[in-house]
Formats: structure tokens, C-alpha cells, sequence
């Protein structure tokens, strides 16, 4: 099975086929994920909270993001991997951002990385693709920035000229994708329609974006929470997780047989 490459997600816009984006954090989710053949699999900084239990993503560290990139890569043989830099890992120069997304190819062997901003990150974004770092870029109103204007739910309204000069910003600098989030769909239909790289709709930005990405844990139904309240369109997998893990402990209670012929055949 060959992987996508940059190549060809940027194809993908010019031929007009959606993009299709999913998360993971770790070897077995990426391998089921990656068999139904979504183009890209991010390793998000969302995996410090699903993954590791942080309270936040801001919390999770480089060395965490390559363990888990590391993993996602080993368990892919189709999407392209991208490996999210963590929170300040890259903001405050160009040398450290180039540094640290050499450290998260290099020793993961993914396929690109994905810094969160604007226009005062593209100076970042250039030097990391002159080195032959491919970028996915984020910008709008980011998870990693939200905090600072009342969350991602907080009402907050970004100036569209400001959206307008970050999106030609990150293109120019060479990212070959933008992830757009907290936008309204009607400016990343706008922005989506000036670029020449792909757009990929992240939280509020609509359906007209190149593609579309979806955080595996709230899209399918992995967390706990959607046990007792599932939401999930394509879920809850946290459901069915739950009720084998019952059925399990039930059944050695009740010292019912736990293996099946073929198990024990395998096993024995």
C-alpha cells in the first residue's frame, strides 16, 4: 500500500476530491484507523489530554508527541502522519522551531509537522520548509491560543482581514495544507477559494473547506463520557469498549468460559 504524500493532497484540491484528516494517538488506534484510509493522520498535542490524561494540551510535552508519533508512524502504512508541535516548541524563534521539528521527523519518521498560528509564525513555517520540513499549518482560533480569548466556545470573533493575511501569510511561507478553526464557514469558503494550497475545516469552519479533519475521540465516540451520554455520529466506540469489558468481568465472576476454541488454539 503506497502513502500519500504531500503531492498528493495538493492534487487532491486541484482534482476536487475532499481531504479526509483523522486523529490517533497510539500503534493499535492508528492501525485500525489507517485501514479505512483517511489521506493524513495527525498525532495531535489533543492526545496530552485523551491519551495521557493532562488537563490540558498545552501540558504535553515534545518528548510525549514523539512517543506518540513514533507509535502512529509504526502502526500506518497509508495516511501521511503529521506529528503536532507542542506549545513552545517552536514560538519563540526560528532556530528552536526548526530544531525541534527536525527532532520530531527525525526521530519518529513522520511526514510533516503542524505548528499553530498566523502571519507571526510564517517566518517559523519558511525556515522549517527550506530545511525540508513539510508543514501542515493551523491557524484561526486554536486550541493552543484560545485560552487567551475565552476559549474555543467563548464567543470570540476573529477579525476576517486578520484571517485573510495569516492564511496568504502561511501559504506563501510554504505550508502545504491550513487546518482552519473557529472561522465562520462562509470566510473559509472565502479564504478557501483565493488559496492555491488546500484548506482543511477544523472546529466551526464549515463544510466547504478541501477537507475535512475529525478529532478521533469526539468523532467516533472514544471517550468515556459518551458511555452514559452517547453523541457520537460514528460511535460510541467508548460504548462498545465498555460493554466487552462488562461482559468480560461478569463472566469471571460467574466462572463462565472467557476464551473461545479459537483463542486457546492460538494461544495454546
Amino acid at each position: 500500500m503506497a502513502r500519500v504524500t504531500v503531492a498528493d493532497v495538493q492534487r487532491m484540491k486541484a482534482e476536487k476530491k475532499k481531504i479526509v484528516v483523522m486523529t490517533a494517538y497510539y500503534y493499535e488506534m492508528a492501525r485500525a484507523i489507517d485501514r479505512a484510509e483517511p489521506d493524513m493522520i495527525l498525532v495531535g498535542d489533543s492526545g496530552g489530554r485523551f491519551l495521557l490524561g493532562h488537563a490540558d494540551n498545552n501540558d504535553v510535552t515534545l518528548e510525549e508527541m514523539i512517543i506518540m508519533t513514533r507509535s502512529v508512524v509504526r502502526g500506518t502504512q497509508h495516511a501521511l502522519v503529521i506529528g503536532d508541535m507542542p506549545f513552545m516548541t517552536y514560538q519563540v524563534s526560528v532556530e528552536d522551531a526548526v530544531r525541534n521539528a527536525g527532532r520530531l521527523v527525525k526521530e519518529t519518521r513522520c511526514n510533516a509537522v503542524k505548528p499553530e498560528g498566523g502571519a507571526e509564525i510564517a517566518p517559523h513555517v519558511e525556515a522549517m520548509v527550506k530545511m525540508g520540513i513539510p508543514v501542515l499549518a493551523h491557524m484561526g482560533l486554536t486550541p493552543m491560543t484560545s485560552a487567551a480569548i475565552g476559549g474555543m466556545t467563548g464567543g470570540a470573533i476573529l477579525p476576517e482581514e486578520r484571517m485573510r493575511r495569516d492564511a496568504h501569510a502561511l501559504e506563501d511561507a510554504g505550508a502545504f495544507a491550513i487546518i482552519l478553526t473557529g472561522i465562520s464557514p462562509d470566510l473559509a469558503k472565502s479564504i478557501t477559494e483565493e488559496l492555491r494550497v488546500p484548506t482543511i475545516s477544523g472546529f466551526g469552519a464549515g463544510d466547504d473547506c478541501d477537507g475535512d479533519i475529525g478529532v478521533s475521540p469526539g468523532t467516533l465516540g472514544w471517550t468515556a463520557d459518551q458511555i452514559d451520554n452517547p453523541r457520537a455520529k460514528y460511535g460510541p466506540v467508548a460504548k462498545a469498549i465498555y460493554e466487552s469489558a462488562r461482559a468480560y468481568v461478569q463472566d469471571v465472576r460467574e466462572r463462565k468460559p472467557t476464551r473461545s476454541a479459537r483463542t486457546v488454539a492460538a494461544t495454546g
